[in-house]
């Protein structure tokens, strides 16, 4: 149940980013739902191994190359999915960075908190 939650959660996060950030478009809440596992997959496999060789110029940069490898896997994602069109690479950077926001702020309000016993 928690996963199906994460799953929605992430599919209204991108549904939010494509009314906030121009260039980022989603065509209806099925295309949210297929981006939000493309994008989870992607972040899953692709993402690691990009971050675990991409790790010397994040170091370089502090960090903000994690911004630019983000951008690359959310417009990677846009090619596979029907209903999701990224307009340019810096719609992709911005949206990236407002999605993390998002998600971040959509999973603090409403995923329940696992009790410690």
């Amino acid at each position: 149940m928690r996963v199906l939650l994460h799953w929605f959660l992430s599919a209204l996060a991108i549904w939010i980013v494509s009314r906030l950030v121009p260039g980022f478009y989603i065509s209806g809440a099925m295309a949210a739902l297929i981006a939000a596992i493309f994008i989870g997959f992607i972040n899953a496999t692709l993402g690691v191994f990009l971050k675990i060789v991409t790790f010397p110029l994040t170091i370089l940069t502090l960090g903000l190359f994690w911004f630019v490898v983000n951008a690359a896997m959310i417009e990677l994602a846009s090619a596979f999915v029907p209903g999701f069109h990224i307009a340019s690479f810096m719609s992709a950077f911005w949206g990236g960075i407002v999605l993390s926001l998002v998600n971040m702020v959509l999973k603090w309000l409403l995923v329940p908190t696992r009790e410690h016993r």
